[in-house]
């Protein structure tokens, strides 16, 4: 089964201060035909607005990664937990059996752009945690890079659940190839850019679902930003 799922076609919110569009239901959005692909629950395209954000609020016994496109996004949560990310960053965040937590955009002047990804974890009641890492423009140049995973390998983030997460920059002739394993299933989500995935022209917002492809072939990028989610 492959299945494309265009920007245009995803919930949206706008509340002056964000800019949100869901991939899958969330909040007031619901849509029955997508709340859910295996593990992978949320993926929000966000745009916050200068010296906005989300207030303290709690989450539990959900894996939350957080990866900034364009500007900077300041975390602060009950653990202790504070810093800023930007492009290059990846953020993990483990609500686990409970915390609570802020994001806001700290600049005055420029906007934040980044996404917000929610995975189902392989248990309820986990110990909270928190784990952030930087991966370089080079690194992911023509190439799917790991970067989130349930045993933390090739210098991932660890996430509880058996999924990993890659993402790559692609323009012109650069090509990758991910091989899926029997049985399992990927979500391509495209990030920014125009690509070719699959023998598909996605673009910026597109989706591709994929049951048992056995391979995830991504090409012909323009300026393309893109995320491959390997699922159980």
């Amino acid at each position: 089964m492959l299945e494309i799922r265009r920007s245009n076609e995803r919930g949206h919110a706008d509340h002056g201060w964000l800019n949100s569009f869901h991939s899958f239901s969330f909040a007031d959005y619901y849509d029955r035909k997508h709340t859910s692909f295996g593990a992978l629950r949320v993926i929000n395209e966000d745009r916050v607005q200068a010296g906005t954000g989300f207030g303290t609020h709690g989450h539990r016994d959900m894996e939350i990664v957080s990866y900034v496109l364009e500007g900077a996004l300041e975390h602060k949560d009950s653990m202790g937990t504070g810093s800023i990310i930007r492009p290059g960053d990846v953020q993990r965040m483990s609500a686990g059996s409970g915390v609570l937590h802020s994001e806001k955009n700290p600049s005055a002047t420029e906007p934040v752009h980044f996404l917000q990804i929610w995975i189902t974890p392989r248990a309820p009641g986990l110990p909270p945690s928190y784990e952030q890492k930087h991966y370089s423009e080079a690194a992911k140049r023509g190439r799917l890079v790991l970067i989130a995973s349930e045993d933390g390998r090739d210098g991932s983030v660890t996430i509880a659940q058996d999924a990993a997460l890659y993402a790559g920059l692609f323009d012109g002739a650069e090509r990758a190839v991910l091989d899926i394993a029997p049985g399992r299933r990927a979500y391509v989500h495209i990030a920014r850019g125009d690509v070719t995935v699959n023998g598909n022209s996605l673009t910026a917002g597109d989706a591709l679902k994929a049951v048992d492809p056995q391979q995830i072939v991504i090409e012909s990028g323009r300026n393309a930003e893109v995320m491959v989610f390997d699922l159980a």
